[in-house]
């Protein structure tokens, strides 16, 4: 049997019914302008290295808070040479709901790092609101190393996945960090009022328990997810480590958060001459276990934490594409190229059975074979639009 009759066994009925119907970019990355008309179902797009594929999954990355997919300042996704700045502008379909999203650099600041962000046309106040209507995971090649390398990027792996479960969480996060930098800037000045201090170290608290609890819930939802899994990629186990997370075991959240409170303040000292904090939900941690092999992701061969990426990834798509509080969008950056042929099927199958819309990228449209009838594909050649395939269905 064919590739293409393996993948199109899927009944017919797998459009989604949310996803970005238009996509329009302007003066962002290696394009002057960008328009793309579209339905819900799945993007492929291909085209050589350099040709702007991954401006454009870069760009829908902008419509969470943040910075986007390769962490990007602000200003350095402006067009090189542009005197105007970049905009991302995306129409969501949500059944019979179009919502008009925008987001760019303030084009009435002359701070290069000052983000505006309007809902059909209206300017609000921050783009924390991104997270109340979109939700957005995404798998690059520069998270081939996402197990190796520091915390950091784990924690916000997991939260960009939060987002689409607790519309709260990035404004947690957001004034946590707030109330971080003040202390800090107070600490450093040596001469803080202790009641500021402990007023704010009193947010502080407040906030660390709710982003932990959040964190804790959809890992703990992802477990069953990954547990049910029965498929070609390796089931994942996840946790969370840090020193808050070890107080969580044996206490209430309320002692929890008397416990980080009173951390706060005897750290104090040290604290002033380190900088940010001894103990937080920023100095958290996500652990990953390969199931069957029951070693930890770190130790797992490279070909081995891809496709452990995969299925966490998958299975965050899978559980917000059953909430309908979002509109789910998964990313792939060259993820096709990297998998066998039978992984691949799998991987389309998997995501035509979630009727999420998928934006995929590759170079050859080879590696997409079987997805005629299911996704647009899209030719890009020079930060242009070569061709647009609509599906055959």
């Amino acid at each position: 049997m064919s590739q293409v009759k393996e993948v199109t066994a899927i009944e017919n009925d797998s459009t989604p019914s949310r996803g970005v119907g238009r996509l329009m970019l302007s003066q962002f990355r290696s394009y002057s302008s960008l328009s793309l008309d579209l339905d819900t179902r799945s993007v492929v797009l291909t085209g050589p290295n350099g040709a702007g594929k991954t401006n454009i999954l870069e760009a829908l990355s902008f419509l969470l808070p943040g910075r986007g997919l390769r962490s990007a300042k602000l200003g350095e996704v402006k067009r090189i040479g542009s005197s105007h700045p970049w905009a991302v502008s995306a129409s969501l379909v949500d059944g019979g709901i179009v919502t008009q999203i925008g987001t760019g650099l303030d084009p009435e600041s002359t701070d290069r790092e000052k983000r505006i962000t309007k809902i059909d046309g209206q300017k609000v106040k921050s783009q924390t609101v991104l997270a109340e209507y979109v939700s957005l995971s995404w798998i690059t090649p520069q998270m081939d190393r996402l197990f190796l390398d520091g915390a950091a990027n784990r924690r916000r792996f997991l939260d960009r996945i939060v987002y689409g479960f607790d519309k709260g969480h990035a404004g947690r996060l957001n004034r946590y960090e707030h109330h971080l930098r003040e202390r800090s800037q107070l600490l450093k000045q040596g001469r803080a009022d202790p009641q500021w201090l402990s007023s704010l170290e009193a947010a502080l608290a407040e906030e660390a328990v709710a982003i932990t609890a959040a964190r804790r819930e959809v890992v703990g939802q992802l477990n069953q997810a990954l547990e049910a899994y029965n498929g070609v990629f390796p089931r994942a186990i996840l946790s969370l480590s840090g020193s808050l997370e070890e107080q969580w075991g044996s206490l209430s959240a309320l002692e929890v958060e008397e416990w980080i409170r009173d951390s706060f303040a005897q750290n104090r000292y040290q604290d002033q001459f380190t900088g940010g904090s001894q103990v937080g939900p920023h100095r958290s941690d996500l652990d990953v276990i390969h199931a069957e092999k029951k070693i930890p992701a770190s130790l797992c061969s490279t070909g081995e934490q891809k496709t452990l990426l995969i299925s966490i990834t998958l299975a965050a798509s899978e559980l917000q594409s059953i909430r309908k509080q979002t509109v789910p969008l998964l990313l792939l950056d060259e993820v096709a190229a990297h998998l066998d042929k039978k992984r691949r099927i799998a991987l389309f199958e998997k995501l035509l059975g979630l009727k999420i819309q998928a934006w995929l990228t590759g170079t050859e449209k080879e590696f997409f074979m079987g997805l005629e009838d299911f996704a647009h594909f899209v030719r890009i050649e020079e930060g242009t639009i070569a061709e647009i395939q609509r599906p055959n269905v």
